[in-house]
C-alpha cells in the first residue's frame, strides 16, 4: 500500500450569528464582518498545511489518497469525523439531530451523533441536554409554538475538561460561557425547533420525527488507563487525553489501523519520520497522522498535552 505521511491541518473559520468577532486568546483571529461561532479542524474546506499535499483541501485529500489516509476498516467516502471547536458568544438555538435510520430515509448518508469536550467554561455555565423526565411529546409540541421550550428541558452544569455525550435524538441547546472541542459524524444535519425569536428557518416536523423523549446523552465520567484518560469510547468514536512523555509519545506513535486526529491543548508538539519533512503543531492546532504512516516520533515540551481522536471502524 502506498504509504502517507502526517499532516497538520489549518483550521477553517465560520461565521455564526452567536459567535465573536475577536477569537483571542483561542486563535489571532479577528473580523469586522459576520462573527465567528465554529472552527472546523477537520472540515472539508480545511487545507492541508504541510507535506505533499499541502494546500489541497482534506476532501480532495481523502478522495485521491482514502485508503493510505484512513485504512480498510472505514467504508465511507468522506473523512470520518468533523471536529470543530466552539465559541458561543450567545444561545445557540434550541435544535436536534437525527440518527442514521432517519437521515437515511431523508437520502442522507448518515446522522449526526457528536460530543463535546469543555475546553474552558465560565463559573454557572451550563447547557440544555434532553426533556426533562416526564414531559410528553405533545407538551414539547406545545411549547415550541408559546415559546416555552426552554422550561422543559434539563438542564446540565458544565466545569472545564466535562465530556458530555449528545446522542442523536437528544433535544439540546449550547450557551455562552464554554468553549467546546466537538466531535461529531460528518453530517451538516441539524433540525431548528426554537430560535428566540430569530429569522431563520425551523424544522419542526423533521424535529419532532427525530426527536426521542429518552437518550444516552449525559455526562461521561473518565477513565485513566496506562498513563492516559479515555474521555469517551463510543460506536463512532474513541477520544482520550494524553500528557507527552517518553512513554505516552512511543504508545501514540504505534502502528494503527486506521487514521488519528491529534488535538493539541497544551504546549507544542513536534512530530518527525524518516521520510517526510518533520512539523510542529502548538495549541489549538490539529494533526491527521494517516494509517499507512509507517513510522513516526512524537515529542513535547514538559507542558504538553493532547486529545487523540479516533474513529470507530465500521
Amino acid at each position: 500500500m502506498e504509504t502517507l505521511p502526517p499532516f497538520r491541518l489549518a483550521p477553517y473559520f465560520r461565521t455564526r450569528p452567536w459567535g465573536f468577532n475577536d477569537l483571542a486568546p483561542w486563535y489571532n483571529y479577528r473580523t469586522d464582518g459576520e462573527p465567528i461561532g465554529e472552527v472546523w479542524l477537520t472540515g472539508e474546506m480545511c487545507l492541508v498545511d504541510t507535506g505533499p499535499l499541502r494546500g489541497m483541501s482534506l476532501a480532495d485529500a481523502t478522495k485521491q489518497q482514502r485508503s493510505a489516509l484512513l485504512g480498510t476498516g472505514l467504508t465511507g467516502r468522506d473523512f470520518p469525523l468533523l471536529v470543530k471547536i466552539l465559541l458561543p458568544k450567545e444561545k445557540l438555538s434550541v435544535q436536534v439531530h437525527p440518527d442514521d435510520a432517519l437521515a437515511q430515509h431523508y437520502g442522507e448518508p448518515r446522522g449526526k451523533t457528536e460530543c463535546w469536550y469543555a475546553l474552558d467554561a465560565q463559573p454557572g455555565a451550563q447547557l440544555a441536554l434532553g426533556i426533562r423526565a416526564g414531559v410528553t411529546v405533545d407538551q414539547v409540541k406545545a411549547a415550541v409554538h408559546d415559546a416555552s421550550l426552554e422550561s422543559l428541558l434539563h438542564m446540565v452544569p458544565v466545569s472545564k475538561g466535562d465530556m458530555i455525550f449528545v446522542d442523536a435524538g437528544t433535544v439540546h441547546a449550547l450557551g455562552p460561557g464554554v468553549v467546546m472541542l466537538e466531535t461529531q459524524q460528518t453530517s451538516d444535519l441539524t433540525y431548528r425547533m426554537y430560535d428566540y425569536g430569530s429569522a431563520r428557518e425551523l424544522h419542526l416536523e423533521k424535529a419532532f420525527a427525530a426527536m426521542k423523549l429518552t437518550t444516552r446523552a449525559g455526562k461521561v465520567a473518565p477513565r485513566t488507563v496506562d498513563g492516559h484518560t479515555i474521555l469517551i469510547d463510543e460506536r463512532y468514536f474513541r477520544i482520550e487525553k494524553w500528557p507527552i512523555g517518553a512513554e505516552a509519545a512511543s504508545a501514540l506513535a504505534a502502528p494503527a489501523p486506521v487514521v488519528q486526529m491529534l488535538f493539541v491543548t497544551q504546549g507544542r508538539i513536534r512530530i518527525a519520520g524518516d521520510n517526510f519533512e518533520a512539523f510542529e503543531a502548538k495549541r489549538n492546532q490539529l494533526a491527521v497522522i494517516p494509517s499507512s504512516t509507517p513510522r513516526w516520533t512524537l515529542a513535547g515540551d514538559d507542558t504538553s498535552e493532547i486529545i487523540r481522536i479516533v474513529p470507530a471502524t465500521d
